[in-house]
């Protein structure tokens, strides 16, 4: 049985903070909407999750619950502003940047995401309010494609042949960023998760890059390296009889 959750596995507000991948202080529709994808990402029943990481989620934004202001006693119910528009990014976007297409009442506008935003930040849009004000909106990184963000790190499976695993010895990832090696040993308790450093999100202001983490999983489909040579050499076989 897995202990239960409490608020001492986070050592403050900041790291709580980081955790949900939230740079300062965030309103109540920001911090439930950038829990629930902390959440969704972490969940070990879900590829790329992890128990650890889940029971910190939760952690983290009990945490700053307990943290936030008491809210004030009922009165009547005072006229709602609109919600302000959210910028929603693939894991991708955020790494990459570029354009995204966003929803501001009845139109939608194209917008120039910089690479590396993180759950939290707010993009300036120049004068893209009603009233002819800039406009700042709250970026939210949701899961996509098998990555997940979490803070400034990258999550993502890799399917392993399975000697492989048992055995131990040279990983090739194909990774966001192109192909990458990492060395396993036999020994190692699952999950087996590899740590790629700074290929998480790019360092951004005063946010360092973050990491790449890969958890590893066994198949049976994965062609060993012996299989994967003998197939690479006889297309090369192949080419070379039908170009003579």
């Amino acid at each position: 049985m897995s202990a239960p959750v409490s608020i001492s596995d986070v050592s403050g507000v900041r790291e709580a903070l980081s955790i949900l991948g939230l740079n300062g202080n965030a309103d109540a529709s920001t911090l439930k909407a950038a829990f629930r994808t902390a959440v969704k990402a972490a969940r070990p029943d879900q590829a790329g999750g992890d128990a650890e990481r889940f029971r910190r989620v939760i952690a983290a934004y009990r945490l700053i619950q307990a943290h936030q202001p008491p809210r004030p006693a009922l009165s009547a119910p005072a006229a709602r502003p609109a919600p302000a528009p959210v910028l929603v990014l693939s894991p991708m976007q955020a790494l990459a940047g570029g354009q995204v297409e966003v929803r501001l009442g009845a139109r939608t506008v194209r917008v120039t995401a910089p690479r590396g935003l993180r759950s939290g930040d707010h993009l300036r849009l120049r004068r893209g309010a009603a009233d002819g004000s800039d406009l700042y909106l709250s970026v939210l990184i949701r899961p996509e494609d098998g990555l997940s963000v979490v803070g400034d790190d990258l999550f993502m499976t890799w399917a392993v042949e399975r000697r492989l695993m048992a055995d131990g010895g040279r990983v090739k990832i194909e990774t966001p960023v192109g192909t990458r090696s990492a060395w396993i040993t036999a020994d190692m308790a699952a999950p087996v998760r590899v740590r790629l450093k700074d290929l998480g999100l790019p360092a951004r202001g005063s946010r360092p890059a973050g990491h790449l983490f890969v958890t590893l999983e066994p198949s049976s489909d994965v062609p060993s390296a012996a299989e994967d040579l003998l197939v690479r050499f006889t297309r090369v076989w192949t080419q070379e009889r039908l170009a003579a």
